[in-house]
């Protein structure tokens, strides 16, 4: 019987954690999870596969940012439902810059490493504030505007997505370049707070517009008329 075959897949709802640690000093750099189809793809390629439930998809480690994981040894545990993954990790783990995604102390709320690697230009800027409006949920709504629509009413946050649509509706009318570009940039904020307060990622839209590309609008309508 395989490793693969000895997993109970159907008892962890056919998802099983993962910590990966670097092969050379066992520093843990993350956790994730996997689905069978990643962990083949991480048996048969030797590079870390992950299933990314943000995303809903498979991840490879690294497909944006270069920062793969060279797998050197996976290990299945006592109970057969958590994996270690042993690594060689080009560049670094998190998304942050640091090696390890693990690095604030949960007693002192000190950062205890730093920024290695500035990932702004490799994640891009929609990836990088969406994970940026993210963090903002444990902050103080006092000290963060983020924050405050986060932890605030519903209707509050989604009233402000009606109210900058709106007012890029004006901008557009009124032909004003420059407000155009203001209030998409305000329009596009606001709908990541709401996506990040129901957890989706931007990852999955650009999934979907690409699950449309080649498809005429009208068709697209029509099978969604169908569904």
């Amino acid at each position: 019987m395989s490793m693969i075959d000895k997993i109970d897949w159907e008892k962890m709802n056919n998802l099983i954690p993962v910590v990966t640690q670097d092969s050379n000093t066992n520093e843990v750099l993350m956790l994730a999870y996997m689905n069978k189809e990643a962990l083949e793809l991480t048996l048969n390629t030797k590079i870390a596969h992950y299933f990314s439930r943000s995303k809903q998809r498979i991840w490879k480690k690294g497909e944006t940012s270069g920062h793969i994981q060279n797998v050197k040894e996976i290990l299945l545990d006592c109970d057969n439902d958590t994996v270690l993954l042993k690594v060689e990790q080009i560049g670094v783990a998190c998304h942050t810059g640091r090696k390890s995604c693990f690095f604030t102390n949960l007693e002192t709320n000190e950062e205890v490493s730093e920024v290695k690697i500035d990932t702004t230009s490799a994640y891009g800027v929609i990836d990088t504030l969406y994970h940026t409006i993210y963090e903002r949920k444990n902050a103080n709504p006092k000290e963060s505007y983020t924050a405050k629509l986060l932890k605030g009413k519903e209707n509050s946050m989604l009233k402000k997505v009606v109210e900058e649509a709106g007012e890029f509706t004006f901008a557009v009318k009124d032909n004003d370049e420059e407000e155009i570009v203001y209030e998409a940039a305000d329009l596009m904020y606001h709908c990541l707070v709401a996506m990040a307060s129901k957890n989706i990622n931007p990852d999955r839209v650009k999934q979907e517009l690409a699950r449309r590309f080649g498809i005429s609008g009208i068709e697209e309508k029509n099978s969604r008329k169908e569904d």
